[in-house]
């Protein structure tokens, strides 16, 4: 069996000219940073470009790439600008996705058959996706990557903070604020939704009060 090279391996023969490990860099990360883009962008065709574009800066600037923190580290970086400046030109908010939204306001529904034939049940569900999608969209750039990258994609504060230059205590704080931002803006909506004690008290109910909990933690 043959043993995987580390990172740093791949990126010191890439740097000597072997584009072998460049590949194998691609094949490694396709799929994470993929991920990552269709997750900020939320758009398909624009997730392929920024993928295609962050290894043609990859490819260009891996001499700049020193080591002091790691390649991944690093990838997710170009990965964060490259999705951000696409959206600045397109000058359009993302949407994201409920099931991408991590356990703070993750939709975990698994009703019977009774449940989904209430009509008013599957129209107070599906209030509740887009109220929780517009909410997200409109956080602030600076607060919506850190909530996409720690509460979405579970990277650590301290890998957040490695990717955007940022100290652990400014990425918990933004997160922090982030969170409170979602509960504000979810707050009248919440109110609403669960004056319906057939709702109040299932999953989504208890989705939106572990959003509450952690804002006030």
């Amino acid at each position: 069996m043959v043993e995987q090279k580390l990172d740093t391996e791949l990126v010191a023969e890439f740097k000597a000219g072997n584009n072998d490990s460049f590949v194998e860099l691609i094949n490694r990360y396709t799929q994470k940073v993929h991920n990552l883009a269709i997750r900020i962008s939320r758009n398909a065709e624009d997730a392929e470009e920024i993928l295609q574009d962050v290894f043609v800066t990859i490819y260009k600037k891996i001499d700049k790439f020193e080591g002091k923190s790691a390649f991944s580290s690093w990838m997710y970086r170009i990965t964060v600008n490259t999705a951000f400046m696409k959206l600045r030109k397109r000058k359009q908010a993302p949407t994201i996705s409920l099931e991408d939204v991590a356990q703070p306001v993750r939709e975990n529904y698994s009703g019977d058959r009774s449940d989904l034939s209430d009509i008013n049940v599957i129209s107070s569900k599906h209030q509740l996706r887009e109220e929780i999608e517009r909410a997200v969209a409109r956080l602030p750039e600076e607060y919506r990557v850190i909530f996409v990258l720690r509460d979405i994609d579970g990277l650590s504060n301290q890998e957040v903070g490695e990717i955007l230059s940022l100290s652990v205590p400014a990425v918990k704080s933004r997160l922090h604020r982030s969170r409170l931002m979602l509960r504000k803006r979810l707050q009248k909506f919440y109110d609403d939704y669960c004056s319906d004690d057939t709702i109040a008290y299932g999953p989504q109910g208890a989705a939106l009060r572990r959003l509450e909990e952690r804002a006030a933690a």
